[in-house]
């Protein structure tokens, strides 16, 4: 049974009993009945006596007795919490999710491209090779035999060695006899049109690896005394390379490459060169070695050179180890060799100062060094006529400068000297000067270039200037007062790279032998490889001829510096009196 439309809302609300249902009621229930009824009765009274609108009753009466839910400040703010809570970990389920999607991609990639995974892919279209791709890795394969080299895999194996053919016109993928079909199938596919780069964002290629180059870098070594009595040598002519090049990576370097030089001290030391020759070959990796110096380091750097295929330029030594005949394959001399500049001053001193064979000695280093100065002044003076026999030789102990023993001898010998030859660095030189330029004020002193003439003049100047006077220095580079463009540019060379640093001898040979270094790699092209330019040097050799008078040789000892002739490698000589 349902209550009548005008019934309240409140009243609707009630459950009616039908008459038949009041009929079982109980005592107790029409008590409770009769209790409703009452304070229903008091409402309607109560509604009856309002003044307000019958809309604003009729809604007070919709809401009168409905159940109210009060929630306190302290359940809102529970509720709040717990929302705040349930957001934060939806939060962090996505994040983590997320993070693991990034994180894991490479593992799962790395799994699949896994060498050791024998299951070829289907290849992807960013993963087919082009004419570009194949071009600019044809010195990478990837193999995996089943068998030594030399070996046969056994009857129905499978190879899975798989390279690039480097020959093939479209750089299709090179697959051996035995692939597995997956393979096969791969490289038949065609490969999409080549992948456009940028105009000047091409790649460059190196077609061979070759030791010490790179497509941004040529590696160059040197070995020689940064320490010890003759340190100023080493430090000389590894300034002057790196002047040369560094004026040529100013300007681009060779084919875009640039030119670096690495250093490692032997000490003037062979028993020390062997290490630094395999350190500069194996751990630096260098292209060749340009600049070494000394003759009894040479005795050891020049046979390992010789074996691992090294270019061998430029060394500071004019020994004849360097000067076979036929000359050795990997080895490229700037200089003149210790036998042409003793023979100059030979012909000097017999010829225009008419000595005697017998009134000249020889003062050497008592090594390698010292025996190819000492030939080439047997040589040259067996050449005059003399007897080399009679020659007197002064020696003195390498990396010393204890020259007590030669001036003993000098006094001894009974034939008065007039000029002594030395073979020697300079500080053992300065050392003989001083110890003898009293006793024979007139003696004439000549010194093959090696000594290194500005660190002489600079002893000998300590010493008093009567101490440089007279002392006479073959050179093999142009004089350091010259105007030639040559000059002017290691000036410039130095003065910018190493500015506070004198001019100097040495370092000129070192910046002259690198600029011919320079020139012929330039020559080479961009494709280096030790034997393409072993041939471009041998091509472009040819011999120089220079020719000076009397009147220079004069000119220069009258400066009181020990300067000298200078004449470039391979020279032949034309001394004439004035």
């Amino acid at each position: 049974m349902t209550a009548p439309r005008d019934t309240p809302k409140w009243l609707g609300a009630q459950p009616l009993i039908s008459v038949r249902e009041r009929e079982s009621v109980t005592s107790d229930d029409a008590a409770l009945k009769s209790a409703y009824v009452h304070q229903d009765a008091s409402k309607i009274a109560g509604l009856a006596s309002w003044d307000e609108p019958t809309e604003k009753k009729i809604a007070g009466l919709a809401s009168w007795d409905e159940p109210t839910e009060k929630v306190s400040s302290d359940e809102w703010q529970h509720r709040n919490e717990v929302l705040r809570n349930r957001l934060a970990l939806m939060f962090l389920i996505v994040l983590v999710v997320a993070t693991s999607a990034i994180f894991a991609k490479p593992l799962w990639e790395r799994a699949l491209l896994d060498p050791d995974v024998q299951t070829l892919q289907a290849p992807k279209p960013s993963d087919r090779l082009t004419p570009n791709s194949a071009q600019a890795n044809r010195s990478v394969a990837a193999t995996k035999t089943a068998s030594s080299s030399g070996s046969e895999s056994p009857a129905g194996a499978t190879k899975n060695t798989v390279g690039l053919e480097g020959d093939s016109p479209t750089g299709a993928v090179k697959i051996t006899a035995g692939a597995a079909p997956a393979a096969i199938a791969q490289a038949q596919q065609a490969p999409p049109p080549p992948v456009s780069r940028p105009a000047g964002q091409e790649p460059k290629i190196v077609a061979n690896a070759v030791r010490g180059v790179t497509d941004s870098e040529i590696r160059f070594g040197i070995s020689a005394p940064f320490t010890g009595a003759a340190k100023e040598l080493g430090q000389n002519m590894q300034r002057g390379i790196e002047a040369a090049f560094r004026a040529a990576n100013a300007n681009g370097g060779v084919h875009g490459r640039q030119l670096r030089l690495i250093a490692a001290d032997d000490g003037y030391e062979p028993s020390r060169t062997a290490e630094t020759m395999k350190q500069l070959f194996e751990k630096d990796q260098v292209f060749g070695v340009v600049g070494n110096v000394g003759t009894p380091t040479a005795v050891v750097a020049l046979p390992y050179a010789l074996q691992n295929k090294m270019l061998f330029f430029g060394a500071f030594t004019g020994a004849s180890l360097l000067r076979n005949d036929p000359p050795d394959r990997y080895v490229f001399n700037y200089r003149a060799s210790y036998a042409e500049e003793t023979a100059a001053v030979v012909y000097y001193l017999v010829k225009i100062k008419r000595l005697k064979p017998t009134q000249i000695a020889v003062f050497a280093q008592q090594d390698s060094y010292g025996d190819a100065g000492f030939a080439g002044v047997a040589k040259a003076i067996r050449s005059l006529g003399g007897d080399d026999n009679a020659i007197l030789r002064l020696n003195y102990q390498r990396n010393t400068v204890d020259v007590d023993e030669a001036v003993a001898r000098l006094e001894k010998n009974r034939i008065p000297i007039k000029a002594v030859i030395m073979v020697p660095t300079y500080r053992a030189a300065a050392a003989f000067i001083k110890q003898t330029r009293d006793r024979y004020p007139n003696m004439i002193y000549t010194s093959v270039s090696f000594v290194g003439s500005t660190a002489l003049a600079n002893e000998l100047m300590l010493l008093g200037k009567r101490y440089a006077t007279g002392v006479i220095v073959t050179q093999v580079v142009p004089t350091l007062d010259g105007y030639s463009s040559l000059v002017l540019n290691y000036k410039s060379a130095l003065a910018k790279y190493f500015p506070g640093e004198a001019p100097d001898y040495v370092s000129l040979e070192g910046y002259v032998a690198a600029n011919v270094l320079i020139a012929a790699l330039n020559r080479n092209g961009p494709q280096l490889d030790i034997e393409r330019l072993v041939e471009n040097f041998r091509k472009s050799s040819r011999p120089q001829h220079w020719a000076w008078d009397a009147r220079e040789l004069q000119r220069i000892r009258a400066s009181g510096h020990a300067q000298g002739v200078g004449y470039a490698a391979r020279c032949e000589w034309a001394l004439s009196a004035s």
